[in-house]
């Protein structure tokens, strides 16, 4: 808490450095701007940035790191009492003690005896870490920051150059949130990689990759192996692609007419009205779609299917088999409809920015050659923009593989390796939610299963990238 007041203090430091660097640099120059080397804001901002960038790099790094820092000092010289213990006991000796001192709770474990003992000296102990730490990274924020505006207070002057000093100072934050980024994404790689090399040490690759039976457990008798069940991902594969080409069949063609009837034929006052009203369809939460796909789409369907299927129950298909078996509710065909409903803004939206950035000069040319309207939209303006409108509909795509309420609420949890869309399905991130929820031990093949899932499901979208930048690469130079 002293950490988040300091940063607030910090600011309002700076922001007095800021009217002190710029009010200093007008009196040098007369009042008269014309005469600095570069705007008054300039000189304000680099005694501002001077004064706070280094304090507050100190503060959030405590902020971040610090209690991880305090832990590892308070492991450092562990107890006779503790030392003895398994490591996970110790584990949770610790975790309790540090969540007594940040958090205030008391633990719910009784420790008695030696144990009791050591757990007070430690509570003590911790205490006194996170004092010292605090006070430690307030003093030293408090004298960078001084130390910092007392060394950048006397450069200023009319003729210093305070623009490319500051533009350097936001290059670099523009160079470290670029590098945070590429390191975020590195980092979700190595983890995905390093916990599925454990998984497919347990389970081979060839039984994950081409299995058709889905049923992981946990070995919970020393006789059971430890990758018991079953792991092949054939089913949630087919479940995943089976339920995105539904709403890609619903969302590519309405999303699609929509954009060309938006930006080719609606008038200015339609444009206005229909576009902010499918854009809300993006807006609403996917929870929602699930109800209305449960309670609405579901039994509509399965009333329609099940009335269809009817009159052949016990007619001449009933001995081939090859009549409509009773449906449920819950199907892949409900799931992919919702969904290809959620997708449609993503589609039409950005399909009708693309549509209308292509050249009016295209449509000029086409229309004074005598084609028709039509003919324009789909010689002339559907082939350039055909890039734009591949990473849009690869952006629903995408959209669509991650999705995971209106699945689970629509399509049900039985992993079944089928295309019949009336089916009961599940798809990998289902599943990768239904393996990571609750109290889950992550040396299990069950836990790990689902970083494979995840990892597998990387290198498929990765793929789909590349293939889509191909297409886009390929017709782009017909039109640069």
């Amino acid at each position: 808490m002293l950490i988040w007041i300091a940063l607030l203090g910090l600011i309002l430091f700076s922001a007095a450095s800021y009217a002190a660097g710029r009010r200093k640099v007008l009196s040098a120059a007369g009042h008269r701007p014309s005469l600095l080397h570069s705007l008054p804001g300039y000189y304000g901002a680099y005694l501002a940035l001077w004064a706070a960038a280094p304090a507050a790099l100190v503060l959030l790094l405590v902020s971040l790191m610090g209690a991880q820092v305090e832990e590892l000092i308070l492991r450092g010289d562990p107890p006779a009492a503790v030392s003895s213990l398994p490591a996970s006991t110790q584990d949770v000796f610790y975790n309790d003690v540090v969540a007594t001192v940040n958090d205030g709770q008391v633990s719910q474990t009784v420790y008695d005896g030696a144990l009791g003992d050591a757990f007070n000296a430690k509570l003590v102990q911790a205490k006194d870490i996170h004092r010292n730490l605090t006070a430690a990274a307030l003093s030293l924020a408090f004298v960078l920051a001084l130390a910092g505006a007392a060394a950048a207070w006397p450069r200023l002057s009319a003729d210093f150059a305070a623009r490319p000093r500051v533009e350097r100072w936001v290059a670099a934050l523009f160079l470290a949130c670029a590098v945070v980024a590429v390191l975020t994404t590195v980092g979700i790689v190595a983890s995905l990689v390093w916990e599925s090399w454990r998984f497919f040490q347990v389970v081979p690759l060839f039984e994950f990759l081409f299995g058709m039976t889905w049923d992981p457990q946990i070995a919970i008798r020393a006789d059971q192996v430890a990758s018991s069940g079953a792991f092949g991902a054939v089913p949630l594969f087919m479940g995943t692609f089976l339920i995105m080409m539904i709403a890609m069949t619903v969302a590519a063609p309405v999303g699609l007419f929509a954009a060309i009837y938006l930006s080719e034929y609606a008038g200015a006052t339609t444009r206005a009205v229909v576009k902010p009203l499918l854009e809300i369809l993006a807006g609403i939460p996917t929870v929602v779609y699930g109800f209305f796909a449960a309670l609405t789409v579901g039994p509509l369907f399965r009333g329609f299917f099940n009335s269809l299927g009817a009159p052949l129950l016990g007619g001449p298909f009933d001995a081939l088999g090859l009549y409509l078996m009773q449906v449920q509710n819950q199907m892949a065909l409900v799931a992919g409809a919702v969904m290809g409903i959620m997708l449609i803004p993503f589609v039409s939206s950005l399909s009708d920015d693309i549509i209308n950035a292509v050249p009016q000069s295209l449509r000029d040319g086409s229309l004074a050659m005598g084609a028709t309207r039509s003919e324009t939209i789909t010689r002339v303006i559907m082939p350039a923009a055909l890039p734009g409108v591949m990473g849009a509909l690869l952006l629903a795509v995408s959209r669509a593989i991650g999705e995971t309420m209106i699945v689970t609420m629509a399509a049900g949890l039985q992993a079944r390796a089928t295309i019949n869309p009336l089916d009961t399905v599940t798809t990998v991130t289902v599943q990768i939610v239904t393996l990571l929820t609750g109290d889950q031990e992550f040396d299990s093949p069950k836990t790990l299963s689902a970083f494979g899932l995840g990892l597998t499901l990387f290198l498929i979208t990765l793929m789909l990238n590349i293939v889509a930048l191909r297409i886009v690469q390929r017709y782009r130079e017909q039109y640069d």
